[in-house]
């Protein structure tokens, strides 16, 4: 009996080593398993097996796949712009994810039994920084790989002759603020999501971009480019004499200036008009001004007014260049004189060809495009108040043959046929006198004319051949 209950003490002894031993195997094991830093078998994590992982090592691969979407910004089939989260400032709470993954870790050895034979599903919100300042330089136009190209407008052009709608062109800019927008409020959505995303792809669309204000089907534009095509082609130029020097151009840099638009309509500023042909009469005008002359001699003569010259007839002027420029072409003209001479040569109205009779030395010159013709004695008026002849700058307007000249009244009256008359002022004028058989000298003071210039007839004819109407005569007395 002994001998059978010691037996049993010992496979008892046995039986609880056994026990113990398989107790302290399994609490060993269950120790490692806690301390081993690694996720159980069967354990997920925001969808990822990371059975046998650590806590850096799922915090590795979660950060990597988080942060892997790009975003592709493209304009039609072109790619503008690629783009990292991290380099649009959105980069993982790393400190934040690494104690989410840890929290998971504890609550697994928490319950360790439960963990070990079913394992543990976890979910983790992995989320972003967002740093403002690397967004929005990061996000902006000037980094597209195309640099940007305005819009424009529709433009009115002129090639020189006639305007003309550029059209509007359609560019490529737009406001940064407006991209950016877009594309944070896409990445926004994609780093919220809870599980890694795919790269992004932001299409930019037509209506994105900057449009003209200004289209070639604007009813204003086209309006004002017919008002300009209806005077634009106007010029008028103004000749004073031969020279294109000389000459006065007015064209559609000074036409234009006068336009008054309302509208479609449009009408010319007939004050600015009047304005400019009062400069030219006060540049060109020689009627009525002082003239300073050099006689033949070398003596100077000063005219406090001239009978001959020009004179602009301004309000002839004025209406003439309105219908010019309603005209819309080019011509080339005089102005519309009121009085003018012979020949001008810009401010030269004389040209050098004019007749000079010195009254005190009773002489004539006869002057043809600066060259002498014929000079002679002469006999003038007798110095009497009624018969004198007049001195000054006249003109000789027209001639005339075989003309008898008459004047006086009851017994002084008279009347004597000449052959060739030439008038300059108030029945004065040049003519042959073939009733005298001498000139010059001192003649005039005793048998002197009604105030006429008589010449011999063989000058008088030269003269009369030669000379154009309206040839300036100047007279003068040198004592």
């Amino acid at each position: 009996m002994k001998k059978k209950h010691k037996g049993l003490q010992i496979a008892i002894l046995v039986v609880v080593c056994v026990i113990l031993a398989g107790l302290c195997l399994v609490g060993y094991y269950l120790y490692r398993q806690v301390n081993s830093g690694l996720f159980f078998e069967e354990t997920t994590l925001n969808g990822y097996d990371v059975s046998g992982m650590s806590c850096r090592e799922v915090f590795q691969m979660l950060k990597e796949d988080y942060s892997a979407p790009t975003l592709t910004i493209t304009e039609g089939d072109e790619t503008a712009l690629t783009l990292t989260l991290e380099e649009m400032g959105y980069t993982i709470d790393e400190a934040n994810l690494l104690a989410d993954i840890q929290d998971c870790m504890r609550e697994q050895n928490l319950s360790l039994i439960f963990s070990l034979t079913e394992g543990n599903t976890f979910e983790v919100q992995v989320s972003f920084d967002y740093d403002e300042n690397v967004f929005t330089e990061a996000v902006t136009s000037a980094n597209f790989a195309q640099a940007r190209v305005a819009s424009a407008d529709a433009s009115l052009e002129y090639d020189g002759t006639e305007y003309y709608i550029e059209p509007e062109s359609y560019g490529t800019e737009f406001d940064d603020a407006d991209l950016q927008v877009m594309v944070k409020d896409l990445v926004d959505n994609l780093v919220a999501e809870d599980r890694p995303q795919e790269d992004q792809v932001l299409a930019l669309p037509d209506s994105f971009y900057y449009i003209p204000a200004v289209t070639q089907e604007d009813t204003e534009l086209t309006s004002l480019m017919n008002i300009y095509n209806s005077y634009c082609k106007a010029v008028i130029t103004l000749t004073f004499g031969d020279d294109e020097e000389d000459a006065i151009v007015l064209d559609w840099s000074t036409i234009q200036n006068w336009l008054v638009i309302d509208g479609d309509t449009a009408t010319i500023d007939e004050q600015q008009v009047e304005d400019i042909v009062y400069n030219l009469a006060a540049t060109y005008n020689t009627l009525y001004l002082p003239r300073t002359f050099t006689t033949s001699n070398g003596d100077t003569i000063e005219y406090e007014s001239s009978d001959y010259g020009y004179q602009i007839d301004q309000s002839g002027e004025v209406e003439q260049l309105l219908a010019d420029i309603a005209a819309n072409t080019e011509t080339s003209r005089e102005p519309v004189y009121s009085t003018k001479g012979r020949e001008r040569d810009g401010a030269d109205d004389i040209c050098g060809t004019y007749v000079e009779v010195d009254l005190t030395g009773q002489h004539l010159w006869y002057y043809k495009d600066g060259e002498l013709i014929i000079e002679s004695d002469i006999v003038s008026g007798k110095p009497t108040d009624d018969r004198e002849t007049a001195t000054g700058v006249f003109m000789i307007p027209y001639k005339q043959t075989n003309v008898t000249l008459s004047g006086g009244s009851g017994s002084s009256a008279w009347s004597t046929p000449v052959t060739y008359w030439m008038p300059f002022h108030d029945g004065q004028g040049l003519h042959d006198a073939t009733w005298r058989s001498s000139f010059g000298g001192s003649i005039y003071k005793t048998n002197g004319s009604h105030g006429c210039v008589n010449l011999p007839y063989s000058v008088a004819e030269t003269i009369y051949n030669e000379m154009e109407e309206r040839t300036p005569i100047f007279l003068y007395k040198t004592e």
